[in-house]
């Protein structure tokens, strides 16, 4: 163990993240970034219907035929956008729901229960309001337009009015979504599809069956996929199955895992190889080792997610948003048991159906549930789910026409603005709560989980900061890496703001691609024997572009070691083995690339500039100040 010692006063600031993973901070800065461009596009549907009502239908009516080989799908355009381009909307959900399956919250399966019953409740009770509002008038069919809330519309708007809750409220808002539209196909497959051909359905479910195979037999290659895919789509279509059904289960096939560091150092020699020999071959085997290093949810999520949210979703909306508004249209429409049915359904079914069932199924469980986020939280979110669009406005277009179709999309936009009016009142109440009062009514008390494998040891860890702070980061680093050099100083801005933090550094050395790593880590722990680690740390971050023999021994001048002692242990090779620990360690947590941070167990997956880095540890503070009432 070594002397811990005061960080300097340096100071810097990184632009730079750990781009190898496609962590659900970026999935929910990318649907919050959405969320405004579907706001512009259902302003611009709405202002299109009224200006040119005619033109607006007439060019969402135009017939547009794909034909291959004499065999053809002839629909209008506002059919290709919602059954189409719809498939990939529901692939990305599907590819996001298996991220959290395979690495996320619910990787811990105990963690599903609340979800799944919230989720399920939270579109049970909000169908029977609706029923109830519709009996007797001909429109309670149209029940599944009042059921699921817009992933895009309600994770923009909590973080609009929301920006001081927990990630874990966004996680249940994610994973109570994913539910609603697994659910929603059912109800779409089953409720709302035509006379089902059961010749074409059969061929779908073949086409579907060679997907399962060519998956079992570990094929990566997308364009192996694309062919059944290309024959099931139109064959749901012909059956009169909504063959949106085929984009979410194509999304739940694809697996997702962490980039191993085997993979990522196959990579690395391939590429050495095509460093010292650019042909065409190898260039190919290189491209090949890449994509194979990450899984295909994360490439294929990378690929298809920005074009869902930003095209795909917006170019729904301005298909289906348009409404010609008059004041009598208004006044019919807020008479209707449909738009009432809707409004009520959202802004008051929901909220109750969530925190309802997540109360109950807490309760239930007692220790081996609990709630991921405080009471007021859990209401916050509940209201927030009350946004309903896509899949409401996409059953509307299947259950109505006429004016109850244009009654259910004044509902629907209706219950869109009253439940974000709602989320920010409970906002605004909790953030006037006292301090203590809003840290329980927000955070909850179910243990987050740890992802780091080996727990901080004081009697053996390189520990810089107070041995008992309230919070823990732990960097996995390399001396050689330039990545690392550039979190530097963020880490010393990170312990400088918050005084409070205990930090700690453990060795893996990236030995494929830097070949001083294991010398300066070795010599680290040289200079730790002598106590003077921290000193030996700040030169070799400070000079990674210098780190042959002669450099280590100048810098155990400039530490103030035992000079002779030191190059003795670098030659003997004393500290190998506790950098193998450290290394070891890593493997166990799944740690593949550097730098990567651990705050108080919880891997902080996103940039490591110093917003995102305090973002974090602001969040540990306040859950370790809750566990100390």
């Amino acid at each position: 163990m070594s002397t811990p010692t005061h960080p300097s006063s340096l100071t810097g600031r990184t632009r730079c993240g750990d781009s190898s993973r496609f962590p659900l901070r970026d999935f929910l800065r990318t649907e919050t970034g959405s969320a405004a461009v579907l706001a512009a596009a259902v302003v611009a549907a709405v202002a299109w219907a009224n200006v040119a009502p005619g033109g607006y239908e007439s060019f969402w009516r135009t017939d547009l035929s794909v034909t291959v080989g004499g065999h053809g799908v002839l629909l209008h355009l506002r059919e290709w956008v919602n059954s189409g381009l719809m498939t990939v909307f529901f692939f990305v959900v599907g590819l996001e729901a298996r991220r959290e399956f395979d690495m996320g919250e619910l990787r811990e399966r105990s963690r599903l229960a609340l979800p799944l019953a919230a989720g399920v409740s939270g579109m049970l009770v909000p169908v029977l309001l609706y029923v109830a509002v519709n009996a007797g008038h001909g429109t309670a069919g149209g029940w599944g337009a009042a059921m699921s809330t817009d992933t895009a519309f309600a994770l923009g708007a909590l973080a609009l009015v929301g920006r001081r809750m927990p990630t874990a409220l966004r996680v249940l808002v994610l994973t109570v979504t994913v539910v609603d539209d697994f659910v929603a196909l059912i109800v779409i497959a089953v409720a709302y599809s035509g006379n089902v051909g059961l010749p074409a359905l059969a061929v779908a479910v073949g086409a579907f069956a060679v997907v399962l195979l060519l998956r079992s037999l570990g094929v990566r290659r997308g364009a192996a996929y694309a062919v059944p895919v290309a024959v099931a789509w139109p064959a749901l279509l012909f059956s009169g199955v909504d063959p949106v059904v085929l984009g979410l289960a194509m999304g739940l096939l694809t697996y997702a895992r962490p980039a191993g560091r085997p993979a990522l150092e196959r990579a690395s020699g391939l590429f050495r190889l095509f460093r010292e020999q650019p042909t065409a071959e190898l260039e190919h085997s290189v491209r090949l080792g890449l994509a194979s290093a990450l899984s295909p949810n994360d490439r294929l999520q990378r690929m298809f997610h920005p074009w869902a949210s930003y095209v795909i979703v917006p170019l729904f909306a301005l298909a289906n948003a348009g409404i010609p508004v008059t004041v009598g249209q208004l006044a019919d429409a807020f008479t209707s048991p449909v738009t009432l049915g809707i409004v009520l359904a959202y802004v008051v079914g929901k909220p109750v159906g969530i925190v309802g069932a997540s109360l109950l199924v807490s309760a239930a469980g007692r220790d081996r549930v609990q709630l991921p986020v405080g009471v007021g939280a859990l209401v916050a979110g509940g209201t927030v789910a009350g946004v309903g669009f896509t899949v409401s406005l996409l059953i509307a277009t299947l259950a109505f026409d006429g004016a109850a179709l244009q009654q259910a999309k004044i509902g629907t936009l209706t219950a869109v603005l009253g439940s974000v009016a709602l989320s920010w009142a409970v906002n605004a109440l909790l953030a006037r709560l006292p301090h203590r009062l809003r840290l329980r009514s927000t955070i909850g008390p179910a243990e987050a989980i740890v992802d780091l494998a080996v727990p901080v040891d004081d009697a053996r860890d390189h520990v810089r900061g107070p041995r008992d702070a309230p919070v823990t980061v732990v960097e996995y680093g390399d001396y050689e890496c330039p990545y690392c050099g550039l979190a530097e100083p963020v880490v010393r801005d990170l312990l400088r703001d918050f005084g409070e933090v205990r930090y700690v550094w453990r060795h893996l050395p990236l030995t494929d691609v830097h070949p001083h790593a294991q010398a300066a880590a070795e010599a680290a722990e040289a200079a730790a024997a002598q106590g003077r680690y921290w000193e030996m740390h700040d030169l070799l971050m400070a000079h990674q572009g210098a780190l042959s023999g002669r450099d280590l021994r100048g810098y155990a001048v400039g530490a103030g070691l035992d000079v002779e002692r030191f190059m003795a242990d670098v030659r003997a090779g004393t500290g190998a083995a506790r950098v193998a620990e450290d290394v070891e360690s890593a493997d166990l947590s799944g740690v593949a690339g550097t730098p990567t941070f651990f705050v108080d167990g919880r891997r902080h997956d996103g940039a490591y500039d110093i917003a995102a880095l305090s973002a974090a540890v602001r969040a540990a503070r306040a859950r370790a100040a809750l566990d100390a009432v």
